[in-house]
């Protein structure tokens, strides 16, 4: 299966804004912020998936646990120039946690590709 494939069969994953913290210089001190597009792991519905850059040709994405995600907001929408909306969001996630960076590259030998 290609990541493009993966990505494109993860459904739309659906931001509520978590209750907005009492005090947000606290949550900076125990969270780190993530924007992109969320989307729904395609096999673990306790795992999310975000997409900093849908358009990019340099694909990454990160995987979290759900459970991890404090407090999320929406961000204003990605619009291609076919009219498709993306929406993106900021979620913040607890100190600690694990999360995985995604970044799939093309195996090759490096010896007969490096530039002369």
């Amino acid at each position: 299966m290609t990541v493009e494939h993966f990505l494109t069969q993860a459904a739309k994953l659906e931001i509520q804004e978590y209750r907005r913290p009492q005090n947000l210089n606290s949550l900076r001190q125990s969270h780190v912020p993530f924007s992109g597009a969320p989307r729904r792991h395609p096999q673990d519905p306790q795992k999310i998936v975000l997409i900093p850059d849908p358009y990019s040709t340099q694909l990454t994405y990160f995987e979290f646990s759900a459970d991890d995600v404090t407090f999320a907001e929406e961000l204003p929408n990605i619009v291609t120039i076919e009219g498709e909306t993306i929406p993106m969001a900021r979620i913040w996630i607890k100190k600690s946690s694990l999360g995985l960076r995604c970044e799939p590259f093309l195996v090759a030998d490096t010896l007969h590709s490096a530039p002369s």
